[in-house]
């Protein structure tokens, strides 16, 4: 028995979402309806098409083979558009994990920039620091720090950022400039909780000053930002994110200089879909652009530090 095309529409709605739920909001029925036809395709196909996961509802090998002939006929009826018009492919909803900074200072303004040529995208960002997921079911685009190890998936290199160690202007004056890179110790850090790091690239701070205390930690880096611009401690931070804020001071960028990779995975049905390789394309573009800052290159000259003690007259050692 031939399968019914609204049947494998659903089924593609489903595999975007990972969620009978979100597939039935996005299709205007209810759950029922969208259970009932998945059996049907089922029944048609004389095989499963879903597996239920942790994380949602996993295409099996007979449901990507459903997607891709039913990604054929979305693009048939997309075709159509109105009379003498020409129908946009990069259209409906893409989404993705990202860190926070990636997603505040790459991704958003990538994004926003795409919208102006295409105003039926939209993307779903959901900021977390974490290893690429083995099962990413509704998942279409993950950028992580380091290099991924996945199976089912295409794992493309975006570009590098660089991290050092920063300190506030007033952090400098109450407890002095460190002289020598082994100073650091001495003072204490503003960075991730170690117990929920499950980055390991992510260790520097700790690997290269092993007995340095912890001052404040936190799982979000806007949150070390701000704790060290308030003289939290000695943070380490993204150089992208701390350049921006002329009152921190970066100590020993020669010495101290972490640089870490950015990469996308992505499942291989996203990939095929317009909208999710515009985004791909946009976040490329994005990196390739703000390079010069994510390496720390991009800073102006930095204002005069107030000198409010001896201990902080000389700044130029952070050079």
């Amino acid at each position: 028995m031939d399968p019914n095309p609204n049947d494998l529409l659903v089924l593609l709605a489903v595999s975007r979402s990972a969620r009978y739920a979100v597939a039935a909001r996005t299709l205007g029925v209810n759950h029922t309806t969208i259970s009932r036809r998945i059996a049907s395709l089922e029944t048609a196909l004389g095989g499963r098409v879903l597996s239920r996961t942790d994380s949602g509802w996993e295409l099996t090998e007979l449901g990507e083979q459903a997607v891709r002939a039913a990604e054929k006929v979305e693009s048939a009826v997309g075709s159509l558009g109105e009379w003498g018009q020409t129908p946009d492919p990069v259209t409906g909803v893409v989404r993705m994990t990202a860190t926070d900074g990636f997603s505040a200072y790459v991704a958003s303004p990538a994004v926003a920039k795409l919208r102006r040529t295409h105003p039926g995208l939209s993307v779903e960002i959901v900021t977390v620091t974490r290893q690429a997921l083995q099962q990413r079911s509704g998942l279409d685009i993950e950028v992580v720090v380091g290099e991924p190890r996945v199976h089912r998936a295409e794992a493309l290199f975006l570009g590098e950022y660089e991290l050092g160690m920063y300190a506030s202007q007033d952090y400098l004056a109450e407890n002095g400039m460190p002289s020598t890179v082994d100073d650091l110790m001495a003072h204490h850090l503003v960075y991730f909780i170690d117990s929920m790091l499950q980055v390991d690239d992510l260790d520097a701070p700790r690997r290269l000053f092993p007995e340095i205390k912890d001052a404040l930690t936190s799982t979000n880096v806007f949150v070390h930002v701000e704790a060290t611009r308030s003289g939290a401690g000695i943070g380490f931070l993204p150089t992208f994110m701390a350049d921006l804020h002329p009152d921190l001071i970066r100590l020993f960028p020669r010495e101290v200089a972490e640089r870490l990779p950015y990469w996308m995975v992505l499942r291989p049905e996203s990939l095929r879909r317009p909208a999710v390789a515009a985004v791909v394309q946009a976040l490329r573009e994005q990196v390739v652009a703000h390079q010069e800052a994510l390496l720390g290159r991009g800073r102006a000259e930095r204002p005069k530090p107030d000198a409010k003690s001896e201990n902080c007259k000389d700044l130029s050692l952070s050079e």
